[in-house]
């Protein structure tokens, strides 16, 4: 069948089908974001709902949750029409989603269905091996070596996820790239606001400066309220955007790129600084009897 995967740029018409055995089944593994299952044990294994006979002549099947969502554009619940290899359509119902597993390419169903709707293809093809990951290189290396004349290809799980991660992790790339021409704007256009905020308090300046203060007092304090708003908007902005992520990095785990985010976070507030200082200079440049006359 084809690949369901994000590493398939194309719809798939006819999903790659595995079928778990009855053992598979009952050891209940893999995490589920959702199903459809309506018993207790089916809600504790949610494997359980491939054994299900819906009466209505669709076979349940599980699929990951990102294929279904973006490469399927399918829901929990929905059908999918494929053919098999004697030229006959059958109707399969996605009655469980998995998440994030490295089925991201198959569609999974009862092995019995599997023999019913294809009885043409024999034996295994695809087996899941249960090693340690410090021994996973011995094993991988060994069967490769032993099965050799039967074209086993074997390979670790954390690769096979990396490659589907590979994928979000480019798109992820190119919005970060659109969020930083967006950060640059939106500084450009905090710069300006700040000088405009200053060229209009030049009134208030010439009158403090006919008091008595010394051009590094209006720094200070422009600088210091600039500051303020600056220090309380970064605070807003980042709190927004950890809580926007918090769920998928706590279910995915990870590690926060705090380096480049302290940096960044640093590089706005310099710039929103360097404005200040520039917005005033620019504003105690300017002739300041002509304001404290309007005044």
């Amino acid at each position: 069948g084809d690949d369901a995967s994000c590493l398939n740029l194309y719809q798939p018409k006819n999903p790659r089908i595995l079928a778990p055995t009855a053992d598979f089944i009952r050891s209940a593994r893999f995490a589920f974001q959702s199903s459809l299952a309506g018993t207790e044990e089916e809600k504790e294994n949610p494997w359980l709902l491939l054994e299900r006979e819906p009466g209505d002549g669709a076979i349940p099947v599980i699929a990951d949750a990102n294929s279904m969502t973006y490469v399927l554009h399918l829901g929990l619940g929905d059908e999918f029409v494929m053919t098999t290899g004697t030229a006959t359509t059958v109707r399969l119902r996605i009655v469980a989603a998995l998440s994030d597993s490295i089925f991201q390419g198959e569609l999974l169903m009862s092995e019995e269905n599997f023999i019913r709707l294809f009885p043409e293809h024999e034996g295994y093809r695809f087996f899941l091996i249960d090693a340690e990951q410090v021994n996973a290189s011995a094993v991988t290396g060994f069967l490769e070596d032993r099965l050799s004349d039967y074209g086993f290809d074997a390979g670790s799980a954390l690769e096979r996820l990396a490659s589907f991660h590979r994928v979000e992790n480019t798109y992820l790339s190119t919005f970060q790239t659109l969020g930083g021409l967006g950060l640059l704007l939106g500084t450009l256009g905090l710069a300006t606001v700040l000088l405009r905020n200053v060229l209009e308090m030049r009134r208030e300046l010439a009158l403090l400066r006919a008091m008595g203060y010394k051009p590094s007092h209006f720094t200070i304090m422009v600088v210091s309220e600039n500051a303020l708003l600056l220090l309380l908007g970064l605070f807003a902005g980042t709190a927004c955007a950890l809580l926007a992520i918090a769920p998928a990095f706590f279910s995915r785990g990870g590690h926060l790129p705090a380096y480049s985010l302290g940096l960044l976070l640093l590089l706005v507030l310099a710039t929103g600084l360097a404005a200040s200082l520039v917005a005033t200079a620019a504003a105690l440049r300017l002739p300041l009897l002509e304001s404290l006359r309007s005044e």
